[in-house]
């Protein structure tokens, strides 16, 4: 069976992989003319660690990555704890594979390595999705039209492939915009940080952790905004990130202060759909559910969408595609969806208003891990996405 993905995102290129171990033919098509991957930190928890090792990255990917052993939520002011939460080796015994943390780029290099370069076609543009009984089709800025027994579309926040698929369907504003910065270690080796922390304020949040084997911390100091464009580029003003904290403790604006390179750029999200897929082309990643990063959860359900995708093709003739790809999406569509809906909720409980709401939310916070060593989302964490064999 042949398939195209479109996109090479992290997303893109694990649906690619996964199909590839499934036993198909892909072809992977980047508009970009060579691979790249621009962005900072992030979190991989448990649930995509596994698939991760399922793809045979799990080594790669480690051997780049930082291994916290816990993590702390903060009061904005001075820093005191409101509760903390086991990571390190207690998670990895319970669920079955480690929390990580590591540079986007990292990721992205271990997920290209992996992929053969003859799937791959670089600086192709796709401009349109379409199908007929027996086959679907994409077709190229230079007026190509590529066929296959299936079509993946990964093509992120501003999928075009959802409009093609399911109508116009703007991106949403959070309403939060975030600075987000890499500082060399030694740059902050005297301030005494904890090593991923989650600082919370009214109408405000900072997260900060090591990425890239302890040798850079990655900073993303998230505020409330009623305009801000979607960019990986774009610069902060200088000074801006440090002003827009102003009266936090001192380890805070200490790190604001040093950041050389910030960027600024808005939050945004995707109404959920009722479906992801017509007939033999999908949605996969961010463009099917992009959400705010406020759970650490956007690249780990990509990454386990790729996974449900290649379970779902396995033994899979052309003809099979649509039941399979329904298959995928009833396995999928709701446990992303509601990761959708609790990483708002969760900024919705980090910016609270200093008062009776917020010291309600560090009550309940401390109480929650007064009675249980892992995170609230955890419970996700352990439920295999696919089967073990």
């Amino acid at each position: 069976m042949r398939a195209i993905v479109v996109g090479a995102g992290i997303g893109g290129l694990a649906a690619t992989l996964s199909l590839f171990r499934a036993g198909h033919e892909v072809t992977l098509v980047e508009q970009t003319a060579r691979f790249t991957e621009v962005g900072a930190g992030i979190q991989l928890a448990p649930n995509a660690t596994r698939e991760l090792r399922r793809l045979g990255l799990l080594d790669a990917v480690a051997a780049q990555s930082t291994r916290p052993s816990h993590v702390t939520f903060r009061t904005w002011s001075d820093g005191s704890e409101i509760c903390r939460y086991t990571l390190g080796r207690e998670a990895e015994d319970e669920f079955g594979a480690p929390y990580l943390l590591v540079h986007r780029a990292d990721l992205h290099e271990a997920l290209t390595a992996a992929v053969p370069h003859r799937s791959v076609r670089l600086n192709t543009e796709v401009v349109g999705i379409d199908q007929e009984d027996g086959a679907a089709y994409v077709t190229t800025a230079t007026g190509e039209r590529l066929g296959a027994d299936l079509v993946v579309a990964a093509d992120g926040i501003r999928s075009a492939a959802r409009t093609w698929l399911f109508g116009p369907d703007e991106a949403v504003f959070s309403r939060t915009a975030a600075y987000r910065a890499l500082l060399p270690a030694g740059e902050v080796a005297d301030l005494d940080l904890p090593e991923l922390a989650v600082w919370l304020g009214p109408g405000r949040h900072f997260v900060h952790y090591w990425v890239r084997r302890g040798e850079l911390l990655n900073v993303v100091a998230v505020v409330q905004a009623e305009a801000a464009r979607e960019s990986w580029t774009a610069r902060a003003e200088p000074g801006e990130q440090r002003r827009a904290f102003d009266g936090w403790d001192s380890r805070v604006l200490s790190v604001l202060e040093r950041a050389g390179r910030v960027l600024r750029f808005g939050l945004y999200t995707r109404a959920p759909l009722a479906r992801w897929n017509i007939g033999r082309a999908t949605l996969l990643g961010d463009s099917a559910h992009a959400m705010v990063p406020f759970q650490a959860q956007g690249a780990a359900q990509a990454i386990l969408d790729a996974a449900v995708l290649g379970d779902a093709l396995v033994g899979a003739a052309p003809a099979d595609v649509p039941d399979a790809l329904d298959r995928y999406v009833r396995r999928r569509l709701a446990a992303a969806t509601g990761m959708q809906a609790g990483s708002a909720r969760a900024g919705e409980d980090f910016h609270l208003p200093d008062g009776p709401e917020a010291q309600a939310r560090d009550a309940r916070m401390a109480a929650h891990a007064a009675e249980n060593r892992f995170l609230p989302q955890a419970t996700a964490w352990g439920r295999d996405a696919v089967p073990p064999p």
